[in-house]
C-alpha cells in the first residue's frame, strides 16, 4: 500500500510557495470541515463590486498559516523559546480560526441563526475535530480560547495586529484591485518580538505598523463597507429572514436539506449540538446561491423581488450620511410602495429601512499594539508614532444609511 506524501506545497498567488508543516496539518486540511471552505467567499457579496473578489476562506486560512510559520521563524531567531507543541498549536489555531463562517461570511450570522457568531462555531468545529484526532488539538484550542498562559501566542491569532488581519487585508487588496490595502506584512513579521510575555513592534518597525491601520481603515470604507457590497449583503438578509418566515407558516421554498433545517428550527449556540455542526458543514455559498435563483421564481413578492435583485445585480438604492435618519422620514417613502405594490406597511421594512455602520482602525479599549522603544521601554503605538492621524483612526466612525426602491427617487 503506498504512503500519501502529506508534506505538499500550495502555489499562492500573494506569497508564493506555502508549505504544510506535518502530516497533521495536512490531515486537518483535507477534511470536509475544511474543504467546505473552498466554497464559503472571503468578502462575501464584494464581488458585484469587485469582479475580481472571488477568493475564498480556504484560500484566507492558508495565507494564515503561511503568516505563522514565518513569525515563529522570527520569533525563534530572536531567542524566544517556542516547543514543538506551541508551534503546532499555533498553526492549527490559526489555520482554523475561520472554520465557523457560513455562507456570504457574515449573512447568516444575523438572519437564520439566533446572534451565534462565527468564532462560537469555530470552537465547536474544533472541539469536533479533536475528538475525531484523538485530542491532537486541546492545546491549539487552550491558545484560540486565550486560556494559555503565553499571552502572545494568542495576540499572534487575534488581536489588533495579528495574522489574520495582516493575511485578509494583503489578500482582499489584491483580489479586489483595491491597492490601498496592501500592507507589508514581511517587513510587520520581521519586526515582531516579545518582551516579558507580550509580543511587541521593534521601533523601527513604527511606520509599517502606521501603514497598516491606515489602510485597514481604508479597506473598510473602500471595500468592506463600500455601499454597494453593503446593500447587497443586508439584502441577502432579509431574504433569509423572508424565507425562515414563509417556511414557519408552512410554506415549501426549494432549497437544500441543510439550508431548510435552519429555516424550519430556531438554532441558538445552546441548541447547536454535533447534528447541528455537522449540517452546518454541509452549508456554503452555492445552497444560497440555488436558492436565490429558485426563489426568484416565488409566488411571494416580497421574496422573488429581493432574490431577482441579488441574481441580477439590480440592487436597492443606498444613500449614506453623517446625520442621523429620522424613522418618519421612511414612512412617504413606505406608504407610496405599499400601494404601488399592494403590500402592507409592515412588509415594505424589508424594502424600505435605515441603519448605520462604524469604521474604527485602532481602539484605545482592545489590546494595544505595543512598540519596543530604543531605550527598551513600551509604548502604545498611539503615544509613539508621531503621525496625528493615528490618533484619529483611534476614533469610533459612524455612518447612516437609509435603503429604499430605486423606482420611488
Amino acid at each position: 500500500m503506498s504512503q500519501i506524501n502529506k508534506l505538499k506545497i500550495f502555489n499562492d498567488p500573494i506569497y508564493g510557495f506555502i508549505t504544510i508543516p506535518n502530516a497533521l496539518i495536512y490531515d486537518l486540511i483535507q477534511h470536509p470541515y475544511f474543504q467546505r471552505l473552498r466554497r464559503i467567499s472571503q468578502m462575501g457579496l464584494s464581488y458585484l463590486v469587485y469582479p475580481g473578489a472571488n477568493h475564498t476562506r480556504f484560500h484566507h486560512a492558508l495565507g494564515c498559516l503561511h503568516l505563522m510559520q514565518k513569525a515563529v521563524d522570527v520569533l525563534r531567531f530572536k531567542g524566544v523559546f517556542i516547543s514543538p507543541e506551541e508551534e503546532n498549536a499555533l498553526y492549527i489555531a490559526i489555520l482554523l480560526h475561520d472554520i465557523g463562517h457560513g455562507p456570504f461570511s457574515h449573512a447568516m450570522e444575523k438572519s437564520i441563526v439566533e446572534n451565534v457568531h462565527h468564532e462560537e462555531i469555530s470552537l465547536l468545529f474544533m472541539n469536533q475535530l479533536n475528538l475525531e484526532f484523538n485530542g491532537q488539538l486541546s492545546l491549539a484550542i487552550q491558545v484560540f480560547m486565550g486560556e494559555y498562559h503565553r499571552k502572545f501566542m494568542l495576540q499572534l491569532i487575534s488581536s489588533q495586529l495579528d495574522m489574520d488581519r495582516m493575511d485578509y487585508l494583503k489578500r482582499d487588496s489584491f483580489y479586489s484591485g483595491v491597492a490601498e490595502g496592501n500592507v507589508n506584512s514581511e517587513r510587520l513579521i520581521q519586526m515582531m518580538t516579545v518582551v516579558e510575555d507580550y509580543l511587541v513592534i521593534e521601533e523601527k518597525g513604527i511606520y509599517s505598523v502606521e501603514k497598516f491601520l491606515m489602510s485597514r481603515r481604508l479597506m473598510y470604507w473602500q471595500a468592506y463597507l463600500h455601499k454597494t457590497s453593503l446593500v447587497a449583503e443586508l439584502i441577502l438578509m432579509k431574504i433569509l429572514k423572508r424565507a425562515k418566515e414563509l417556511t414557519l407558516k408552512g410554506v415549501q421554498l426549494p432549497c437544500s436539506e441543510p439550508l431548510l433545517f435552519f429555516m424550519q428550527n430556531k438554532v441558538t449556540i445552546a441548541t447547536f449540538n454535533a447534528e447541528t455542526l455537522d449540517l452546518f458543514a454541509q452549508l456554503d455559498d452555492f445552497d444560497i446561491i440555488g436558492a436565490l435563483k429558485s426563489w426568484q421564481k416565488h409566488d411571494d413578492f416580497i421574496l422573488s423581488s429581493l432574490s431577482k435583485m441579488i441574481v441580477n445585480r439590480d440592487l436597492l438604492k443606498i444613500k449614506l450620511t453623517s446625520e442621523k435618519v429620522a424613522i418618519e422620514d421612511l414612512q412617504p417613502l413606505k406608504e407610496r410602495f405599499a400601494v404601488e405594490n399592494n403590500i402592507s406597511l409592515l412588509e415594505t421594512n424589508y424594502f424600505i429601512f435605515k441603519g448605520k455602520i462604524k469604521n474604527q482602525a485602532y481602539s484605545k479599549e482592545a489590546e494595544p499594539i505595543r512598540i519596543l522603544k530604543k531605550d527598551s521601554t513600551i509604548e502604545d503605538v498611539i503615544e509613539s508614532s508621531d503621525q496625528l492621524n493615528l490618533k484619529s483612526l483611534s476614533k469610533l466612525v459612524t455612518k447612516y444609511y437609509i435603503c429604499f426602491p430605486k423606482q420611488l427617487l
